[in-house]
């Protein structure tokens, strides 16, 4: 029942309990419960939107920074990867495999504000030994959502 819960809300966090349970053929209270569980055990962690920041007015640049760190003696990455994600303009940390160590997503309102909190915050760091920023200049797609839609050509076809 789990898999096809996190399934559904996965794709739709704003789907309703009483719809979620005719979808999957289960008791209402059954997957009310079961989302409250699990919202307790931390396997649901939170319910997010996601905007296109594009089609708004808001100004917003985001990076991904590759940081390569000398891991800690008993601690592993854990030590740093939580300094580096109590950093509020830190939208998310991964342990990467490959040349660098972690992966840090992160949001500022220009690339100079991003910039700075790299060269300032990040790279001053005593465990950190080398980053390496990208600007995400386009997005396509984002968590399972097409960004980029082709316009569709709504007129009709005429052949001659």
């Amino acid at each position: 029942m789990r898999e096809k819960i996190l399934g559904v809300i996965e794709k739709n966090s704003r789907i309703g309990i009483k719809e979620l349970a005719v979808i999957l053929g289960l008791d209402e209270l059954a997957v009310a419960n079961e989302i409250k569980a699990m919202e307790e055990e931390g396997i649901i962690c939170g319910y997010h939107t996601l905007i296109d920041w594009e089609k708004t007015s808001i100004e917003k640049v985001t990076a991904l920074i590759e940081v390569r760190v000398t891991p800690q003696r008993g601690q592993g990455f854990d030590n740093i990867a939580e300094r580096i994600y109590n950093y509020p303009e830190v939208n998310a940390v991964y342990l990467i495999s490959g040349g660098y160590d972690l992966l840090v997503s992160l949001e500022g309102k220009t690339l100079k504000e991003v910039s700075l909190f790299v060269s300032d915050k990040l790279s001053t760091l005593e465990t950190v030994i080398s980053t390496a920023t990208h600007f995400v200049l386009k997005k396509y797609k984002d968590h399972g959502t097409v960004l980029a839609k082709k316009p569709v050509d709504e007129r009709e076809k005429i052949t001659l």
